[in-house]
């Protein structure tokens, strides 16, 4: 699989998530994607990826990530991102608090045949719990 197709499955991934149009993910996302870093609760495969962010989206209705830097090899897609989003809804069991945050994530993905295959990340989480006051922090 070429670069240009990888980076254009990361591409329509980025825009489900924020757009919201989550089945998106179901065509860029294999059925026995590994995960290494998944988010608590989140299921396998595609369908875990489209809970997690339902979830998101639900807390924060304006979710949305900006790639920063991307970089590429013939089967990795590696990008440094920003995650911003204003708590509207219960997240983690906190009630809303209306406050916004912004913190900076990384994530490495490898492709197979257009595909997200395997995944490494991880996403400032205290930093977003911080910045919407729900526990102490320098944010």
């Amino acid at each position: 699989m070429s670069k240009k197709k990888n980076v254009e499955a990361q591409e329509k991934f980025g825009e489900a998530v924020n757009t919201g149009n989550l089945e998106l993910i179901r065509d860029v996302v294999a059925d026995n994607v590994k995960d290494h870093d998944p988010a608590p609760d989140q299921g396998p495969g595609p369908q875990g990826f489209i809970d997690f962010f339902s979830g998101m989206r639900t807390s924060f209705p304006d979710f949305e990530v900006e790639v920063d830097h991307m970089v590429t090899d013939q089967d990795n897609v590696s990008f440094a991102y920003t995650a911003k989003g204003t708590h509207k809804g219960n997240f983690m069991g906190y009630e809303p608090t209306g406050k916004s945050f912004e913190v900076r994530g990384m994530q490495i993905g490898r492709f197979e045949d257009g595909k997200l295959a395997e995944r490494w990340g991880s996403t400032n989480q205290l930093g977003i719990l911080q910045q919407l006051g729900l526990v102490e922090g320098s944010s």
